[in-house]
This record gives structure tokens, sequence and C-alpha cells, in this order.
């Protein structure tokens, strides 16, 4: 005979229980980000500032002129605050070895122009280049680039990843692979949405890397709606 068998069948049914309870999906682990760029010109004593310019976030800031300020007026009707421009002395290479039209991102002028936004600045008069400037953006999840403008046309692509834009007065989403256009002078920034780092590609017909920022934040609405989602969110 068995001996205690309400043991036994207690056993047997603890072991079907367990056989039938639902499996426990543990947690996916939040990707994490590559480490933030340092800037390339993080002191003044880097480098020569010239008179009415200052060195911040890893770029040289001067004030605008009067002019300037007439010229925005015609296209929209934000404050400007500064012009943004590469610090940092430089020659113009030969062109005549292979490291002279092959870069790394590691050869280009790193700037940090808003919270979680870092560019790899390719500019062209620096490298040989006479109508073309590239950036690589290192954009984390929320980071953005304040609200500017410039002289001439740009364009984004962006392989992977979720972009909330304001462009003029428009503000809408774009994912990944896609171009957008952004005409001359037209009030622009752009914030990642995603959960991941955007490394988008900004390209100018000039070897010149210059840009006029804004005293308009054009998201605050955007970030307002979220905030709320995420606190009615059970």
């Amino acid at each position: 005979m068995l001996k205690n068998p309400g043991r036994l069948l207690l056993a047997a049914a603890t072991v079907a229980m367990a056989s039938c309870a639902p499996e426990q999906k543990q947690p996916e682990p939040k990707a994490s980000l590559p480490p933030e760029p340092v800037v390339s010109y993080s002191s003044p004593a880097d480098i020569d500032v010239p008179q009415g310019s200052r060195l911040e976030h890893g770029e040289l800031i001067s004030d605008v002129d009067e002019a300037k300020r007439r010229l925005h007026a015609q296209h929209h009707p934000y404050g400007v605050l500064y012009t943004s421009r590469l610090p940092g002395a430089f020659q113009r290479p030969a062109m005549n070895r292979i490291k002279d039209f092959a870069l790394s991102k590691e050869d280009l002028v790193t700037i940090h122009p808003g919270p979680g936004e870092y560019v790899h600045v390719m500019e062209g008069q620096r490298h040989g280049y006479q109508n073309l400037t590239v950036g690589i953006t290192y954009t984390a999840p929320g980071g953005a680039p304040p609200m500017h403008t410039h002289k001439g046309e740009e364009a984004h692509v962006l392989l992977e990843g979720d972009i909330l834009y304001a462009l003029g007065d428009s503000i809408f989403t774009m994912k990944g692979p896609y171009i957008v256009n952004i005409p001359p002078m037209v009030p622009h920034s752009f914030k990642n949405i995603g959960d991941k780092l955007a490394e988008l590609v900004v390209i100018f017909p000039t070897n010149v890397w210059e840009y006029d920022v804004l005293d308009r934040f054009p998201f605050a609405a955007y970030d307002s709606l979220a905030a709320a989602q995420k606190r009615d969110t059970p």
C-alpha cells in the first residue's frame, strides 16, 4: 500500500497547476545609449575667440545686428537670439591623400546645440568641399536642438527612428526611413520621440556651418499633452 496517499495527491496537483499557469514574461531590458560625445572646444583657452563672440556648448556664439533682425522679420514673427558657427582655426587640406577624401566621424568638429543633442559637423570649407556641409547628429530620446533658421536650404535624412518636427507653423511626426526638405529661412526644430538614439544626417549646399537661434520653443504643447496622457494612464 502507498504511504500517505494524500500527500502524493497534493504534490501531483501542485505540479499540474504549475504547468497550467501562464508563463511570466520577463521585462525586456532597456536599450542602453552609447556615451554622449564630447565637444571639440570646451574652453576659450582651446581657441582664439574672435572679438564680439563667445564660446558656448562647443560653438562660437555671436549677437545679431539690426540688418539680420530685419532679414528675419521678412520671413517669420520670432525674435533672434544669436548666431552659431564652428570654432577653431583650420587649414584647407591639399586633397592629395586618401585621408583628405575619406573622413571618420571622429575627424569632425563636435558641438552640443541643445539638451540630448550633439552634432558631428563636416563643414565643407575645412575638408575640401566647394558647396557641401554635412552633420551627423547624436539625438538621444527627448533630445532636440533649439528652434533655428539657415540662410540656405537643408535636407534631413533618417534611416531609423521616430522624430517630431516643427517646420514653420506645422508640427508633424516622421518615421524613418525618410527625407525632409527645409527651405531657406524657415524656422524649424526636431525632437526624438522614440526610445532609441537617432542619428539624423543633415545636409546643406554650402561649405559653411551657420545658423540663427530663435526665441521660440515649439514643442511645449506636445510635451504638455504627453505628460497629461502619462498621468491618465492606469
